[in-house]
């Protein structure tokens, strides 16, 4: 088997990377093949440095976005780190490559003023597919979940009081939910279950299917749309939401680290960007001096 197709396989068998994810590993590992001409595991054996450094350098000249080559690199980096784990390479030739500087980008977020109402979805006639994208959206804000774990969310995995959510990796959290949440999916299931629609997950087509993530992307695109002004309109602008309008209103970072699945607090950090706006707002209101600043 060759090194790709091992590569391939450990990543989806071992590491537990969604298939979305290791659909865009090997479109990187792809694009490297293709750039050094390497058509045999004889010829990634005599990848160099100075292949790699090559690499780098033309990524660049393409105009690629710092992010972008640097999420290419890490590809490319994990599978050669792969590669000498298991003594396919004698060195790792990627080992002393770094990561360009790239500009922090803070997420994006729905303002408060700004959340929608029930009056989007009266465009919608049909009862089940209304009752559906509203949840979606609900879903979404109100759990910080990922496009991957609310297509993949279990019926028996939703109580009353909760939802288990299985992350990352396998990693299970259980995140609380109102009973506004509640009474939406109730709702839901009644119209699934009188429509004869039995599915192990909480969401499914009108065929009873599992939904694909870009049908579910392109529901919060439309949506969000027509209740906002954003420039960027996905389901990981509502999990930047979610955790923003948490932090504003008092939770604690450690508690939405926990609420998002991360597992280094760093990760989660990125938000008081956004709430020091809002507590700059607040203080120019209620400091006697604020006013003045």
């Amino acid at each position: 088997m060759a090194y790709s197709e091992q590569f391939e396989n450990y990543l989806l068998h071992e590491k537990r990377f969604s298939a979305h994810t290791v659909v865009a590993y090997m479109k990187d590992l792809s694009q490297f093949y293709e750039s050094c001409a390497i058509e045999t595991d004889s010829d990634v054996q005599d990848v160099t440095h100075r292949n790699l450094r090559g690499y780098l350098v033309d990524m660049v000249e393409s105009g690629l976005e710092n992010s972008s080559i640097n999420r290419k690199l890490s590809s490319v980096k994990t599978f050669f780190k792969f590669l000498r784990q298991n003594d396919f390479i004698s060195a790792n030739p990627a080992q002393k490559i770094k990561s360009l500087k790239q500009k922090k980008v803070l997420p994006q977020f729905v303002p408060e003023t700004q959340l929608w109402d029930k009056s989007i979805f009266e465009e919608v006639e049909d009862v089940f597919e209304r009752s559906q994208d509203e949840l979606i959206l609900e879903l979404f804000y109100q759990t910080g979940i990922r496009l991957d774990e609310l297509i993949k969310l279990k019926e028996k995995s939703v109580s009353s009081a909760q939802i288990k959510v299985l992350g990352k990796r396998n990693k299970e959290r259980i995140i609380p939910i109102t009973q506004n949440l509640y009474q939406l999916i109730e709702h839901y299931q009644a119209i699934k279950n009188d429509l004869g629609l039995f599915s192990e997950t909480l969401m499914c087509s009108k065929k009873g299917k599992i939904l694909q993530p870009k049908f579910v992307y392109n529901k919060v695109n439309h949506y969000l749309g027509k209740a906002t002004n954003l420039s960027k309109k996905s389901p990981h602008v509502l999990r930047h939401t979610f955790a923003t309008h948490m932090l504003n209103n008092g939770a604690s970072l450690e508690s939405i680290k926990k609420l998002l699945g991360h597992t280094d607090l760093s990760a989660t950090q990125i938000y008081t960007h956004n709430s020091f706006k809002q507590i700059k707002s607040i203080y120019k209101q209620s400091h006697p001096r604020g006013a003045a600043q």
